[in-house]
């Protein structure tokens, strides 16, 4: 999956399939988190976000089934 680099001092990239719902997100740490059912609208959100790493905080961690992706 492509990733957008963002401007956050956790969030390194984002990426995101609507087809399958699944929101990809990198942090500066180098770990990497997929969250799945997440629909467009959310994803849309957080990019526009002024703080994406509070938006993250409060609207998706905790909120969606997630995995770590091994890398």
């Amino acid at each position: 999956m492509r990733r957008a680099t963002v401007r956050s001092s956790v969030i390194a990239s984002v990426g995101y399939s609507p087809e399958e719902r699944i929101l990809e997100i990198e942090f500066h740490s180098g770990r990497l988190y997929q969250y799945f059912g997440v629909p467009p609208e959310q994803h849309a959100q957080l990019m526009a976000a002024e703080s994406i790493g509070r938006y993250f905080n409060t609207s998706i961690r905790d909120k969606y089934e997630e995995r770590e992706v091994p890398r």
